[in-house]
């Protein structure tokens, strides 16, 4: 576990540079506003180990697939987020020595971001020989104009006389990283002095993916009047040199305005005009104007989501940096845009979304976001239905199989058991559409748009299976579970038990469905029938013995030892063993059986929940950022509290306290969510099932209380658990939930203890 910031219930502060774990405490201090990021990286340049990384949501590459040996019905190609263009430099010299931390001297270094406004500060005094300077950095990313950043720095002479040079710049000759090591994707097209501004294209593809076309534009300012420096423009790059001469106790604060826009939404011959406007509204106000605008945005969002913890700052500040990260990442605003693995902030994986997002996001966001939030996320899967009929036809199968990794749809991941076998991923599309009508009340979506979503992996799930005439039973052969420390394997129980739970599902739902949708689905009798032989008939493997549910079939045969046996100094072993040893190890990645007994709680008893919680834990060695939250759920629901406060901690802190030794890379964005469900469904055993609000609060040892708010059905609830555990409704009407198995009546302005 490497700490590298100060616990802080609002910020996330150092005092230090960490040379040796810079990419570490760039992925932590990225910002980003839903339609852009960028990671923490310096607005002088840093000449150290360092990740430069500028996202811009929606825009992404098809790259070649590159496999070993290529095999009939892999994607055509894989898809990737590409490094865009630069808006962040500033390069700064003085007294003609250029800053650069990784070789210049300094002290009082100091770098926070505030997590309350989505704020990232910096600070440090440069030491030359003639010349100490204090610079001060901010910057953020507009929640009121997505396509504005805005930038300061001030510089304040401490010792001597220096001369100061700025120069602002906008950089298209941006690298990748992650797989294709220093490709650049960006071609210039044009360098504008006059209009302070560049556009480039990505490069061609042979796929028949459209190109994107972005223009980025600045703007100088000092005392919030523009200025314009000395401009000079090359191919994919344009700088402006701003010079100012201090002496001692003088200042100077110098604001970089930009603004971005792409194809996505602007034709590339309207780019220029529409940047303009955007400028215009920008450098119509002072930044300390905009970042109140800004700031009164996130105000609403933290009124309705905040999660207040006393007794343990360090998970304090955890629940916060992910709810932050989270909304930074994606509120809604664009039905086009997902939440992808890394967000804003890194470039490993490649995808804008997998399953992450319906299993582990739409059941906070339902609950802290108004509801076309999460209405936005089912959206943008019937939106890309068409690609999962694709996608199945790949694979010569019927209906519809949404993709693990993709952009658009299609399926762009290129190992063999994500894109063949891990076919799990379908029954969490599913699952967020009974989350999202059971939660709500609202069944508008699953009437119409959400029964095509639903009958089409119906379909897909019914040509999947097979029946075998040894036993009697269907089954499901050749796929990756949850777990993807074992891969092609036979009859995985959460997978045979997620398809028949949607079978059934999408039965309930063709009887209550919009008539002309399901007019125009056509299920016919002898289909329904099918899906009743399967739901009655499939093969779930069990161990009377144990009273388990086996992973998969011969899951029992591999030589089972808990993950404790593991040195130390071998974890993770995704980075220790060859995946030879990792696949017949019988240690699990995450939460795959588990899985299961969390998304259908309440299918199974107690008992059950515990033998296989009691049998599986031990073995988990926890190394996919999703797992520690589901566990820690159950592990609350079966009054195992230390076990699920800790796994909370490694669930809450698990990029801050980098415990995958993997952050670098860029911050687990679709696992965040874990730390408000381990709180929320853990600890306040909040459910929502049989159109019945339900909790069973329970207050970690070492916490005070808790307290955290829900929006449902046209309510706000406010939860506090301490000694007592307090529940009432701050607006909307009355409402009957049930508390430890008791009935309770709350109305408006009460509060229940």
């Amino acid at each position: 576990m490497k700490r590298l910031f100060e616990i802080d219930p609002w910020l996330v502060a150092t005092h230090q540079l960490d040379k040796a774990d810079r990419r570490l405490q760039e992925s932590i201090t990225a910002v980003g506003n839903g339609y852009m990021g960028v990671r923490g990286n310096f607005e002088e340049g840093y000449s150290g180990d360092s990740l430069q990384g500028t996202y811009l949501g929606g825009v992404w590459f098809p790259d070649k697939t590159r496999v070993g040996w290529w095999k009939i019905g892999y994607p055509e190609y894989f898809g990737k987020v590409i490094n865009a263009p630069s808006f962040l430099d500033i390069g700064i010299t003085v007294n003609g020595q250029r800053i650069d931390l990784a070789t210049s001297q300094y002290r009082d270094f100091y770098l926070a971001l505030d997590l309350h406004q989505g704020l990232l500060k910096r600070q440090f005094v440069y030491i030359g020989d003639d010349a100490e300077v204090r610079f001060e950095f901010s910057r953020f990313l507009s929640q009121v104009i997505k396509e504005a950043a805005l930038i300061t720095v001030k510089a304040t002479v401490l010792r001597g006389h220096a001369t100061i040079v700025f120069d602002a710049g906008l950089n298209g000759r941006v690298t990748n990283e992650d797989s294709n090591y220093d490709e650049r994707f960006w071609v210039p097209l044009d360098e504008d002095a006059a209009a302070k501004s560049m556009q480039l294209q990505t490069k061609p593809n042979p796929y028949g993916v459209p190109q994107f076309t972005v223009l980025l534009k600045q703007q100088l300012r000092v005392k919030d009047q523009p200025v314009d420096g000395q401009l000079t423009t090359k191919s994919g790059r344009l700088n402006e040199q701003v010079a100012v001469q201090l002496d001692a106790g003088q200042n100077f604060q110098l604001e970089k305005d930009a603004i971005v826009v792409t194809s996505r939404d602007v034709a590339p011959d309207d780019q220029a005009a529409v940047a303009a406007q955007l400028m215009k509204q920008v450098t119509g106000q002072s930044f300390s104007a905009h970042l109140a605008d800004h700031t009164a945005i996130w105000d609403q969002r933290w009124a309705k989501s905040d999660v207040v913890i006393e007794g343990d700052p360090a998970a304090q500040q955890g629940i916060r940096f992910n709810i932050a990260q989270l909304f930074m990442t994606y509120y809604g605003e664009d039905k086009r845009l997902n939440i992808g693995p890394k967000g804003f902030t890194g470039e490993k994986y490649g995808g804008a979304t997998y399953w992450d997002t319906e299993a582990f996001i739409v059941p906070m966001y339902l609950a802290v976001t108004p509801p076309e939030v999460t209405r936005a996320l089912l959206q943008y899967r019937h939106d890309q239905l068409p690609g999962a009929y694709h996608n199945a036809r790949q694979q010569g199968l019927a209906g519809a199989l949404y993709p693990m990794v993709t952009f658009n749809g299609i399926e762009c991941h290129n190992e063999w058991e994500i894109t063949f076998e891990e076919i799990h991923r379908n029954a969490a599309i599913a699952f967020a559409i009974y989350q999202y009508t059971v939660y709500t009340g609202d069944e508008s979506y699953v009437n119409h748009d959400g029964l095509e979503v639903l009958v089409g992996i119906a379909r897909f799930w019914a040509d999947r299976v097979h029946f075998s005439q040894r036993t009697q039973q269907y089954m499901i052969h050749g796929v990756t579970g949850p777990n993807e420390y074992e891969n092609n394997v036979n009859n995985n129980w959460y997978t045979n038990t997620m398809a028949v739970w949607e079978l059934q599902y999408t039965l309930e739902r063709l009887v209550k469905g919009d008539t002309d949708v399901a007019t125009a689905l056509a299920v016919t009798d002898e289909e329904k029938q099918h899906w009743q032989a399967i739901i009655a008939h499939m093969y779930y493997p069990t161990d009377d013995q144990l009273g388990i549910f086996i992973q998969q079939d011969n899951f029992l045969d591999k030589d089972l030892r808990p993950a404790s046996t593991i040195p130390v100094d071998q974890r993770p072993i995704n980075q220790h063993w060859s995946w030879d040893r990792i696949l017949r190890s019988p240690f699990i990645k995450q939460a795959d059986v588990l899985q299961g007994l969390y998304f259908l709680n309440d299918h199974f008893t107690k008992a059950e929940k515990e033998r296989n919680f009691d049998f599986y834990e031990p073995l988990t060695v926890h190394e996919s950022s999703l797992s520690p939250s589901i566990h820690a759920i159950l592990a609350a629901e079966l009054g195992k509290m230390d076990k699920a406060t800790d796994l909370y901690a490694r669930t809450a802190r698990l990029d801050l306290d980098d415990y995958n030794h993997d952050t670098q890379d860029g911050l687990h964005i679709t696992s965040m969510s874990g730390s408000w469900l381990a709180i929320v469904q853990g600890f306040a055993g909040m459910r929502y099932d049989h159109d019945q609000l339900r909790f069973h609060p329970q207050l970690p040892k070492n916490w005070q209380r808790y307290q955290f708010k829900l929006n449902y059905r046209g309510r706000l609830l406010a939860v506090d658990v301490g000694k007592q555990a307090k529940i009432s409704i701050l607006a909307g009407p009355a409402l009957d939930i049930v508390v430890d198995d008791k009935p309770l009546h709350l109305e408006v302005g009460e509060t229940h203890a």
